[in-house]
């Protein structure tokens, strides 16, 4: 739908089934738990097969705003990044922030892996009701900004669910990413 450079990366926005994807990790909008539930979440769990629960047990949860690695098993992607993001209330109780602790925590651990390419999902966005227009901002401006803590990722896909939040991810990738962005 949309791409973009950004120094020697390329940022993608595109409507697809993440768990399809060929890239090095896709990030899952998880629960604490990190044990499947809906969405995203429910659909990882099932096209990666029984060892990702088994592995996502060891790690004994995630709290909101941080992230966890684990291998990807049956998906095309190496790897599957958790991440636990905000449930909305009004936006009085740092859910911005949370937010974009999801994907600041990713992209950090996409340096520490020496991961090449990531793709994220719309994070809280579905049964965390976070607002979608907010949410496609934080998401991008935040993914650029820590693209300096991941210098080896050379290629950032926003994958969206449907064509509304692929269009909200596109306007901010277009904003963020034009000569007097940065």
């Amino acid at each position: 739908m949309l791409s973009r450079r950004i120094g020697g990366v390329e940022l993608d926005v595109v409507v697809a089934d993440i768990t399809t994807l060929s890239v090095d990790a896709i990030v899952n909008a998880a629960n604490t738990s990190l044990l499947g539930g809906g969405g995203v979440d429910g659909a990882i769990h099932r096209a990666a097969g029984p060892d990702l629960v088994a592995e996502c047990r060891m790690l004994h949860g995630c709290k909101t705003g941080d992230a966890k690695i684990t291998k990807g098993y049956r998906l095309k992607a190496a790897h599957v990044i958790h991440t636990v993001g905000p449930v909305w209330n009004g936006g009085t109780l740092g859910e911005d922030g949370l937010l974009a602790s999801c994907y600041r925590r990713s992209m950090e651990l996409c340096g520490k892996h020496k991961l090449t390419s990531v793709a994220f999902p719309a994070i809280s966005t579905g049964i965390f009701r976070f607002p979608a227009d907010r949410a496609a901002d934080i998401a991008v401006r935040t993914t650029i900004e820590g693209l300096a803590a991941a210098p080896s990722v050379t290629r950032v896909v926003f994958c969206c669910f449907a064509e509304p939040s692929a269009k909200l991810h596109a306007e901010a990738l277009a904003q963020h990413s034009s000569p007097c962005a940065r």
